[in-house]
């Protein structure tokens, strides 16, 4: 066999590996994928206007708070931007990939499946990234807030690690529940539907 036999041989291999998916199907693909982006877009604009609301709390309703409470949560909300702006990146690579009009192959769309769920996990450890920012916010208003009867060291290392504790529990369950209904059954009809083509 010549290398031009080779490379025909090759070229029919390829083809045959990654078939075409019929309109019928794209379209009910399409419809999630579409629901999915949607979904995307609404969680970037909202995240940005909580992050602009944030520096507006922090800066404009208590102009004679002092200005070493603003500063710390100022600093906080900028490490904040920087986290979400990480996690966002790698969502915009899937948002991207999701409006490609070249998924029309059965293994282009197998390759959407793991970046769905390379993304879940992206997702949770987003969530669970604002546990020390929780944290962190806590101590502040604690050293800055005046209270009646000044709390013991017992009492703020008591509020500290419950609030660690809880904060890990809550937004770890807060994250499952908001990709599920958001886009998890979403990425279950896709696969669905993939499942029926392999048939």
């Amino acid at each position: 066999m010549n290398i031009d036999e080779l490379k025909n041989a090759w070229s029919e291999d390829v083809s045959d590996e990654t078939p075409e998916i019929s309109t019928e199907h794209t379209n009910k693909i399409n419809l999630p994928l579409e629901k999915i982006r949607k979904n995307m877009r609404m969680e970037f604009w909202s995240t940005v206007g909580i992050l602009i609301f944030g520096f507006l709390v922090v800066w404009v309703p208590v102009p004679e708070a002092p200005f070493k409470f603003k500063f710390y949560l100022t600093v906080l909300l900028f490490s904040m931007v920087i986290v979400v702006s990480f996690f966002f990146s790698k969502f915009f690579k899937l948002y991207r990939d999701i409006s490609n009009p070249m998924q029309k192959t059965y293994e282009s769309l197998q390759d959407l499946m793991f970046q769905f769920k390379l993304n879940e996990q992206y997702y949770l450890s987003f969530m669970l990234s604002f546990v020390p920012f929780l944290v962190c916010e806590l101590i502040i208003v604690i050293e800055f807030i005046p209270h009646r009867v000044p709390l013991s060291d017992f009492q703020i290392a008591t509020t500290i690690i419950s609030t660690l504790a809880i904060g890990l529990f809550g937004l770890f369950l807060l994250g499952k529940y908001w990709y599920k209904g958001f886009y998890g059954k979403y990425v279950n009809q896709i696969e669905n539907l993939l499942n029926d083509l392999k048939k």
